[in-house]
């Protein structure tokens, strides 16, 4: 399968006021940039701008992940993880959340100014925030460590005052409890939502960031409570895994979009071999993929290619 962007990994592409908007994690991990386009297959050759850089030293200097884009009460509004130094010597990380304001219209015009961390409730390992509206209200959803839970990172939701408050406290939807999530490291991370039929749909990636690293799936049915725990059927096994026979090795950290017939699309990373070239952080080659989602007779999304349904 033909990359869509290559080395741009944990993708997210947003659909706003007619345009597209791209953005992603950069292998050097020391900035955030955007790219435009009338088209959605546009972004593929679309200039790419930096709209920010790391600091130079402590907060929001080292190994910035996962940029998200999104349009709130009149403003763009980008949610990013960094940290303050790379891994300690139990292998754990130490990355918060922040967010970057721009009022211009335009986001690639304008300047995105720093607008401080997002506070969660407690203090440790946080990444991957996501946005979404569901049956009128904005959740914003993350993955963070709890080190009174075995693992790296679970999944939280809260409801959200403004852009840049949440109303806490948080609560937990996901922990890594099946197989396919523990492989290498215990995770869940990559939030991402898309509604469809009135559900909202959770996907999520777990395991280690190889070739075993999957795509799971939380299910919210129309009228249910985001914040309750108990309103969320979690699928005991993944939706998406490695397919090698179509050149994809460990398929995560997904967004969603539609294309201009209204379709949507699962926009996702995967590598182009099994294992690394060098380790998890040095191998650049972690590329971005579109692919349509399709919809089973009960209305669930279906990710995974046909040929490879029903492995791992």
């Amino acid at each position: 399968m033909k990359p869509f962007i290559e080395q741009r990994a944990d993708p997210y592409i947003l659909r706003e006021g007619g345009r597209y908007y791209f953005t992603a994690s950069v292998p050097a991990f020391d900035r955030i940039i955007l790219r435009a386009s009338d088209t959605l297959e546009g972004l593929a050759q679309a200039a790419e701008k930096t709209v920010w850089v790391r600091h130079p030293d402590g907060v929001m200097s080292c190994n910035i992940w996962a940029p998200e884009l999104h349009r709130i009460d009149g403003s763009w509004v980008i949610y990013f993880a960094a940290a303050e130094s790379g891994a300690d010597e139990e292998g754990c990380y130490d990355h918060r959340t922040y967010a970057l304001v721009n009022p211009d219209p335009d986001p690639m015009q304008g300047e995105f100014r720093e607008a401080g961390r997002i506070q969660t409730g407690w203090e440790s390992f946080t990444i991957d925030s996501t946005v979404t509206v569901f049956e009128g209200k904005r959740y914003f959803i993350w993955a963070q460590r709890d080190r009174n839970i075995p693992g790296n990172s679970n999944l939280y939701i809260a409801r959200m005052k403004n852009a840049l408050e949440l109303e806490l406290p948080a609560v937990r939807l996901s922990v890594p409890e099946y197989d396919w999530e523990c492989r290498g490291y215990l995770v869940n991370e990559g939030p991402a939502c898309l509604c469809h039929g009135g559900n909202l749909y959770l996907t999520y990636s777990g395991s280690a960031t190889d070739e075993r690293y999957a795509i799971g799936l939380l299910t919210l049915e129309a009228g249910g409570n985001p914040l309750a725990p108990g309103d969320w059927k979690k699928s005991p096994v993944p939706v998406m895994i490695t397919e090698a026979e179509n050149g994809l090795y460990g398929p995560g950290h997904n967004s969603f979009t539609t294309d201009e017939t209204g379709k949507d699309i699962l926009v996702f990373h995967a590598r182009p071999y099994p294992g690394f070239h060098g380790d998890a952080l040095s191998d650049p080659n972690r590329h971005c993929f579109l692919r349509e989602v399709r919809y089973g007779t009960d209305g669930t999304p279906v990710f995974q290619d046909r040929s490879s349904e029903g492995e791992g």
